[in-house]
């Protein structure tokens, strides 16, 4: 995933929570706020300290971008997501991010069939 794909400052982060959306499952909550003129979607990835040390946090973070990587031609382009990840997700493998993130999108109506 590139990175001008991505939100990295508190004031967009702020500005998604304030004004957007959101859905959630047992392992994972979105917020996503349309950006009308955006040419694709940009992702913010939150994973508290709370979930476990650096090395659980990083390898949940890299299985939500891989995961949004490979669904990337079926999800909205024109938002701005953000992906908050809940304990649950520590004890989670590839195959189930991808399906509990896939879920969590479809409800929102983020993705395509």
């Amino acid at each position: 995933m590139k990175k001008a794909y991505r939100l990295k400052k508190n004031e967009e982060f702020q500005h998604v929570f304030k004004k957007g959306k959101s859905f959630a499952n047992r392992q994972l909550v979105i917020y996503y706020l349309p950006k009308t003129g955006q040419e694709h979607y940009r992702i913010g990835l939150s994973v508290s300290k709370k979930i476990g040390n650096a090395v659980v946090r990083n390898r949940i973070k890299r299985y939500l971008r891989q995961a949004f990587l490979e669904l990337d031609e079926r999800v909205a382009d024109t938002y701005d997501i953000i992906v908050i990840a809940r304990k649950p997700a520590k004890d989670m493998d590839f195959h189930q991010v991808k399906k509990s993130l896939s879920h969590v999108l479809s409800k929102s109506k983020l993705l395509s069939r």
